[in-house]
């Protein structure tokens, strides 16, 4: 059955030649070529202003670029979002995007209880994380934080589950041929929307 996905970019650096775009744009195609509609955000292009308040953040204006983020999540069956690992989690204009985007509202019904009912329930999501230490060393040693944290934190919590989980290791010592299996792997997992 084909889906609807959107694909959040977060890396904060436009320049194409950084591997998380290489990543996301494998997914895309591999999404397109098997029949899903698919969406880009890139958090490096959009102006995402930082919340400095809880009433910011609670009954605050959603400017344009970031309610048309929130538009592309309602429409989306499945997200992928996909971002370096930097001083141990997303980097800090990722967060600032989920912070505007997952409001009150929209991604958070705060007159429910924590159990009530999940505003973005239905939709599913993968998260890949590029990083410098091998996967491994992140996922064991640890504890993979970032991920648990982006998983449990936002995106369950607003109701979008299953969440599933890519990691890759050593990305800046690879060599052509282990980034191209990267590249395949993502180009699979966007034509199964998984």
């Amino acid at each position: 059955m084909n889906q609807n996905i959107l694909i959040i970019d977060g890396h904060p650096d436009p320049d194409p030649e950084r591997f998380c775009h290489a990543l996301a744009n494998a997914y895309a195609e591999g999404a397109s070529e098997a029949g899903h509609q698919v969406r880009t955000v890139s958090a490096a292009i959009l102006d995402i202003p930082l919340l400095r308040t809880a009433g910011e953040f609670t009954t605050g204006t959603v400017s344009g670029d970031m309610k048309k983020v929130q538009e592309d999540i309602s429409w989306a069956d499945h997200l992928l979002i996909i971002y370096p690992l930097w001083l141990g989690t997303m980097p800090a204009l990722l967060k600032a995007l989920f912070e505007q985007v997952m409001r009150p509202g929209f991604a958070l019904n705060l007159d429910e209880t924590l159990w009530g009912e999940k505003p973005l329930k239905g939709k599913s999501a993968r998260i890949v994380v590029t990083m410098g230490m091998p996967a491994l060393v992140y996922r064991w040693f640890y504890g993979e934080h970032s991920v648990r944290n982006l998983e449990r934190n936002i995106l369950k919590f607003c109701g979008i589950s299953p969440v599933r989980e890519t990691l890759i290791g050593m990305v800046e010592n690879s060599n052509d041929e282990k980034r191209a299996g990267w590249l395949m792997q993502m180009s699979k997992l966007g034509a199964k929307a998984r």
